[in-house]
């Protein structure tokens, strides 16, 4: 198959897509299928399949590797305590909250900054909101290909007390559904919020990002943290999400910390839901109020050439 014929063949399932009588009917959803399929070739198109396919794979790899060693010194090598699979799935699952995050926002910068088509896209008759969500799929599925990768790669080979039959399916496919819906709409703020500003933009979805990683319970429980400080970590989705997917993962060999030990996984996910609802309510109506205000103040065609 020639290089043009290979890039052809997911513009026609995209083509497939938008066909069904349900596309037909929907903005949103045509706006949807098509950035998805716009997001996935920006994102893929740097290198050949074989070289992307290894790119993927040793990246998540040697980043578990280096909080492996990290963790191996200041521990002894003490793979058998709970705190390890507890750091080592939190590392793992919250690659996906960065790239959800930072990927809807980063499209903003990428469509003004890089191919300078924000004003011909948001002038153009598409769902901006929908559109948004389709440019995050691509760095959604990238991230969750690496989630799997490092996850099956800790139970190889630091031996992550997971099997196919302990895991809660069910828990774990409601709440990663509920936290993925949740992050979206935290980037969809983020991605707004850089919308209206000129200057200073570049890293704003990985501050947020970094910021999430420490006070989230990503790599440690929030009860180490201040007293102080550790309410921070009871206002992000991320924090309820990767409990519940730590929960669902390891079963009864989830570590008991005291931070959520009280909240049963009904809880959690009622919380994560009410998370769900706020954010992607606020998002639409934050992105509308951000895009209005970006045109007026002729932002959608600034170039800030940093």
């Amino acid at each position: 198959m020639s290089s043009v014929a290979k890039k052809a063949a997911p513009m026609t399932v995209a083509q497939r897509l938008l066909d069904t009588p349900l596309a037909r009917r929907s903005d949103g959803l045509r706006s949807f299928a098509v950035a998805a399929w716009l997001g996935w070739q920006i994102e893929s198109n740097w290198a050949d399949p074989f070289l992307f396919a290894v790119y993927s794979i040793a990246r998540p790899i040697a980043s578990a590797l280096i909080l492996v060693v990290m963790y191996s010194v200041i521990t002894n090598g003490a793979f058998q305590e709970p705190i390890f699979p507890y750091i080592y799935l939190g590392n793992a699952l919250y690659i996906l909250v960065g790239s959800i995050i930072v990927g809807v926002s980063w499209a903003i910068i990428d469509d003004r900054e890089h191919y300078r088509v924000a004003k011909h896209l948001y002038t153009a008759p598409i769902n901006g909101y929908s559109y948004l969500f389709g440019r995050g799929l691509a760095r959604l599925i990238i991230g969750a290909i690496s989630v799997i990768i490092t996850i099956v790669f800790g139970v190889i080979a630091f031996k992550l007390p997971i099997t196919f039959a302990s895991v809660d399916w069910g828990l774990l496919a409601i709440s990663t559904a509920l936290g993925i819906a949740s992050l979206a709409g935290l980037g969809i703020l983020v991605g707004a919020w850089t919308m209206t500003m000129a200057r200073h933009f570049w890293s704003v979805g990985e501050a947020v990002s970094a910021g999430m990683y420490l006070f989230s319970g990503a790599i440690f429980p929030l009860d180490v943290l201040p007293a102080w400080l550790r309410w921070i970590g009871f206002l992000f989705p991320a924090t309820y999400w990767l409990e519940l997917s730590r929960r669902a993962l390891l079963g009864p060999a989830a570590a008991g910390f005291e931070t959520f030990s009280a909240l049963s996984n009904g809880a959690l996910l009622a919380i994560l839901a009410a998370f769900t609802v706020v954010l992607l309510t606020g998002s639409w109506f934050f992105y509308r109020w951000a895009l209005s205000n970006a045109k007026d103040k002729g932002l959608l065609d600034m170039e800030s050439a940093y």
